[in-house]
């Protein structure tokens, strides 16, 4: 009996080290399985970020090759290219140069080339309050719809001979709003406010000391028979699109074009800008903003 039990012992001893001794290899071999994913997992996080910093070093040396690149703007252009992958690199710094990858009336500045042709009035460029234009001049009776309507001089001639010029070929446009200052803007502003609420608001008129109006340069206009707002549906507002231009006005706010100007649609909307550059933009098709932040700005 007793060598029975001390045979059975030994057995059930011999089992459980050949229980451990497996469990022991089991150990090794899960170790060895983790330590190759931790090695794999290694490898991976290794070209991916070799490859990211050769990403971020390509992007950075493309941005700063571009033409219109401003070392100040570098992180922002960076930050925004990566929230918009899809856009080329002069996309990204021309809409970052004009401020769209920032919120409208934030990091506000003064309007550049104030008194000149070419001065910037936008969600982003402001005026300010004492802005008065240096040479306001009385439209004629003839071309606008009360006698209280005045812009920049030569805004003024040159709305006047393209009102001439449309007269001649059968059409009719007159200026139902011009200049504005900047406590008729505040007035204004603040009924549409009341009407519609701020963000409303927004889409469809300047704050205060944002307006081009305010700078003389600005019209809107009719036929003299629909109201302005109906001007997009005149045949005036086709004959405008093929000869603003040669008088020196843009059709400032466009559909296609909110995105940039922060502006819903306005085809009575006329900002005087001068010849060549209403030409420019009349065959490259771009907003004033895009063609300041690429041929004007500093």
């Amino acid at each position: 009996m007793n060598n029975t039990r001390k045979t059975t012992n030994y057995k059930k001893i011999n089992n459980i080290n050949i229980v451990r001794k497996k469990k022991k290899k089991n150990l090794y071999a899960y170790a060895d399985i983790i330590l190759i994913i931790i090695i794999i997992l290694a490898v991976v996080l290794f070209f991916k970020t070799r490859d990211n910093n050769n990403n971020n070093s390509e992007n950075t040396n493309s941005i700063e090759n571009e033409k219109y690149y401003k070392e100040e703007n570098k992180e922002r252009y960076l930050s925004y290219q990566e929230k918009n992958k899809k856009w080329n690199i002069e996309k990204i710094i021309t809409y970052v140069n004009i401020g769209l990858d920032q919120d409208y009336y934030t990091n506000v500045k003064d309007s550049p080339n104030k008194y000149t042709n070419i001065v910037l009035v936008n969600k982003y460029y402001y005026l300010g309050e004492d802005y008065v234009p240096k040479n306001l001049t009385k439209i004629s009776n003839r071309y606008a719809i009360s006698e209280d309507k005045y812009m920049e001089h030569d805004a003024a001639i040159a709305f006047e001979d393209m009102a001439k010029a449309a007269q001649k070929d059968g059409y009719q446009i007159v200026a139902v709003s011009t200049y504005r200052s900047y406590k008729y803007q505040t007035t204004l502003y603040n009924n549409y406010v009341s009407k519609d609420g701020e963000e409303k608001a927004d889409k469809y008129s300047a704050r205060p000391g944002y307006s081009e109006h305010q700078t003389g340069l600005a019209v809107d206009v009719s036929n003299n028979k629909k109201s302005y707002t109906k001007f997009g549906e005149t045949e005036e507002f086709n004959w405008m699109q093929d000869n603003c231009y040669k008088y020196g006005f843009i059709l400032r706010y466009t559909e296609e074009n909110e995105f940039i100007t922060g502006y819903i649609n306005e085809p009575w909307h006329y900002r005087y800008v001068g010849i060549d550059i209403a030409t420019y933009i009349h065959n490259n098709p771009m907003t004033f903003e895009e063609y300041y932040v690429k041929f004007l700005e500093k």
